[in-house]
């Protein structure tokens, strides 16, 4: 198992967006929509980035005074521009669902740490190492039965290496474009150093509002209250609980993570592969390069773990859905806006010898249904969504 004791926690404190504009002064608030509460009691989302530094500029005191008081400082002027994160989840009792809210002097945990380990380039790279490695350079999300921060942030120090930036989000507020616009934008205005206010790029302008998403069938308050009946019980008298849905789940220390790399070669003999052994008949397949590496990498994964043939294998992905809507979304928009998509199948048809086209198959049409421009079966989308997690699932 990873050892916690190879990374000692400097300092806690909480970072709010900066004092020097009236922004920040002001009080905003978010309803949810029903794309939000579709992760409602989802864990949070949690990702690592690494950052190489040279073996002078990676000591602990050039780090402390040069590159941490930088930091923190452009991440105070991010926050100005992302107000919700430095804010709470909340769920006024004369509210009928939860907010994001953020008041004046909200602001963010952030965690600073320094590793003893020597393996950054390990865990930056593409080796296979112990998944549960990763734990230590990751902050907890404070989220308790009325309250839960939207972001939490964890800078560590690995001396003579580099440092990682950890970050934990609420998955009710954050989906993926978001967080990476908003880490983008910390790294923008950190690179512009100590210019006052700057304001970010039109790319990475967030765009809070909220009547652009359309629920005439109020599908917000049908998702809600599934949630509330598949995380509470009668005898519970605290309907309004923002705990998550399932709590810690421990990682076994067997667990490995590895990155393997798809060159354009590759890609170019799976494709071929396909052709060669498709029959004339056959519909056209949405031949990308998604769709191929996902359909090797299931097919590996399936035949790896053997097995019953007659146990259930689902294919699951989330599709951002800002320029797929009917109009289109600001590409900015602050919110969650991605569906997923799922197909399952007995696993004796990923392991046979035409496996591999099965999985092309499955992948291709669930691709197709990107193209509807509008949110057609939504609905069954997220409330089928909590059948993935039957046991005895391979996903």
């Amino acid at each position: 198992m990873a050892n916690p004791k190879s990374v000692k926690i400097l300092e806690t404190t909480r970072v709010t967006p900066s004092f020097d504009s009236p922004i920040s002064s002001k009080e905003l608030a978010l309803p949810l929509t029903f794309l939000d509460i579709s992760f409602f009691k989802f864990p949070p989302f949690e990702c690592v980035y690494f950052y190489q530094l040279t073996e002078s500029t990676s000591t602990p005191f050039y780090f402390s005074s040069e590159i941490l008081p930088r930091l923190k400082q452009s991440l105070s002027l991010s926050l100005l521009h992302y107000l919700p994160m430095a804010g709470y989840f909340r769920w006024p009792s004369d509210s009928p669902k939860p907010i994001i809210l953020y008041t004046p002097n909200d602001g963010i945990s952030l965690t600073v740490a320094e590793s003893n380990a020597q393996n950054f380039n390990t865990l930056s790279g593409s080796e296979a190492y112990k998944a549960n490695e990763l734990h230590p350079l990751v902050p907890k999300l404070m989220i308790s039965d009325d309250i839960a921060a939207v972001l939490s942030l964890q800078i560590t120090l690995f001396p003579g290496q580099g440092f990682s930036i950890g970050t934990t989000a609420h998955r009710a507020v954050v989906d993926g474009k978001v967080a990476t616009m908003f880490m983008k934008s910390w790294a923008y205005l950190c690179k512009q150093g100590n210019k006052g206010s700057p304001s970010l790029p039109p790319e990475l302008t967030p765009y809070f509002d909220r009547s652009v998403i359309k629920d005439p069938t109020r599908l917000d308050l049908i998702f809600l209250n599934d949630w509330l009946a598949l995380t509470s019980s009668d005898s519970d008298p605290n309907k309004k609980n923002l705990k998550i849905w399932g709590g810690n789940t421990t990682v076994p220390d067997h667990l490995v993570r590895a990155t393997f790399h798809f060159t354009r070669e590759d890609i170019k003999k799976l494709e071929e592969k396909v052709l060669l052994n498709m029959d004339a008949d056959t519909k056209q397949l949405h031949l990308s390069t998604f769709v191929l590496a996902c359909a090797y990498t299931g097919t590996c994964l399936v035949k790896a773990k053997g097995g019953e043939g007659d146990r259930p294998v689902i294919i699951l992905f989330a599709a951002d859905w800002r320029t797929r809507l009917a109009p289109p979304l600001p590409t900015t928009y602050f919110g969650n806006c991605d569906l997923r998509f799922k197909s399952s199948a007995k696993a004796s048809n990923f392991m046979d010898e035409k496996g591999f086209l099965f999985a092309v198959h499955m992948l291709s049409d669930l691709v197709g249904g990107l193209k509807k421009r509008v949110l057609h079966g939504v609905e069954e989308k997220v409330r089928g969504l909590s059948a993935t997690n039957l046991p005895g699932l391979q996903k």
